[in-house]
């Protein structure tokens, strides 16, 4: 006498295919990400030398600019400050982020995102936990830059709630910013390409901006450029912010910029990496 065992095996097999889910809900998404963001950090703690651009860069370049530029724009460097910090502010959050398209390309080169595509886990993982972790990179620019601005001289007419809403404003701006990078890291060929692509997009909105200098002593045609770009919002408001303790319209302007490059650029990204991967 024969004992069929088929009908077992399948009702197993087909208890399997039952548990399976179809995809990841929201909080293993969430869980996920915070995941890929403590491996970010701990990636962090055992290379000192990325955070070279948010300890040594700030310093150097509000010393530097301050004490270069403050006598031929300001009169002197005291008076100089007040417009200053907020433009070297915007310039570390740029340079900050930029950072986040060269690592990502650098780990897509290296394989490691090979071992991510096996993973059950959410595909916008590995792309927003380094960017969470990266906050802590934006916030400790902010903070050294408005410290060197303190030892200099620079008190700040907003008080501590207008600086740490400026600087809020510049860890969001940074976080934003990072989506554009990020979107160019999973596009470039190399993690060289990606440097290359984010220099010619930091430098014309950095420079070309009134970062540094009042749109007043710029000539109309390029004043005209100054005044749209996007960077110059972000100061404007971190000067309102920081400077008088007033949100005023060049806030909300800022604010909703930073919204539309997380949409256009966060979507971009994700549909980039998953051509590529």
């Amino acid at each position: 006498m024969t004992t069929l065992i088929a009908e077992p095996t399948a009702t197993v097999a087909i208890d399997r295919v039952a548990q399976t889910k179809p995809h990841v809900t929201l909080r293993e998404t969430f869980s996920q990400i915070m995941t890929m963001a403590w491996r970010a950090t701990k990636k962090m703690r055992r290379n000192p030398e990325q955070f070279f651009d948010v300890t040594v860069q700030p310093l150097l370049f509000t010393a530097m600019f301050a004490y270069i530029f403050g006598g031929a724009i300001s009169g002197d460097v005291q008076s100089y400050l007040p417009l200053i910090i907020p433009g070297i502010l915007a310039q570390t959050a740029l340079t900050s982020s930029m950072a986040t398209g060269v690592q990502l390309r650098e780990d897509m080169d290296k394989g490691v995102f090979d071992r991510f595509k096996s993973l059950p886990i959410a595909r916008i993982a590995p792309l927003a936990g380094p960017m969470v972790a990266d906050l802590l990179r934006y916030a400790l620019a902010t903070t050294l830059t408005f410290v060197m601005g303190f030892i200099m001289g620079y008190r700040p007419g907003g008080g501590v709630l207008g600086v740490l809403a400026g600087g809020l404003l510049v860890v969001i701006t940074g976080w934003s910013l990072a989506w554009v990078f990020t979107w160019v890291g999973t596009i470039a060929r190399s993690a060289q390409s990606v440097q290359g692509i984010s220099m010619m997009i930091m430098f014309p909105l950095t420079f070309l901006s009134n970062a540094f200098v009042p749109v007043s002593s710029l000539p109309g045609w390029l004043a005209a450029f100054v005044k749209v770009n996007p960077v110059s919002h972000v100061v404007t408001a971190v000067r309102d912010l920081a400077n008088t303790g007033t949100v005023t319209g060049q806030v909300g302007w800022a604010l909703v910029g930073c919204a539309a490059m997380v949409a256009i650029f966060a979507p971009l990204s994700l549909r980039s990496y998953q051509r590529k991967m």
